[in-house]
């Protein structure tokens, strides 16, 4: 599975869809990855996520360390409700920055 990846100002932005699980987590983890490592701040745009397992938190995880590492922003944007549910499970709904919309993500850095 791909993921759209498009650029607005500073942030790459990549898009997930569907559901984010064990059988595409891998594609997910690939992009995140080389977009971190592209060197520019990321925003992971989850509206369409309908479901999402611990394979794919694992990849949006990573994404952040590496991000962290390389002292980017790394940020989720429109996250579904059924992938916050997941995230709040996790507590890690208060370890990545969370943004209601992309503009909401860009006005915080201005």
């Amino acid at each position: 599975m791909q993921y759209p990846v498009r650029n607005e100002g500073s942030y790459t932005i990549i898009s997930l869809s569907g559901e984010v699980d064990l059988s595409c987590s891998s594609e997910a983890r690939k992009q995140i990855l080389a977009c971190v490592e592209h060197g520019g701040h990321v925003l992971v745009e989850m509206v369409d996520v309908e479901y999402i397992d611990s394979s794919g938190i694992a990849s949006l995880v990573e994404g952040l360390q590496t991000a962290r590492r390389k002292q980017l922003e790394f940020g989720l944007v429109s996250v579904s409700k059924s992938a916050m549910q997941i995230l709040g499970i996790a507590r890690l709904d208060r370890v990545f920055p969370i943004y209601g919309s992309i503009a909401d993500a860009l006005d915080q850095r201005r």
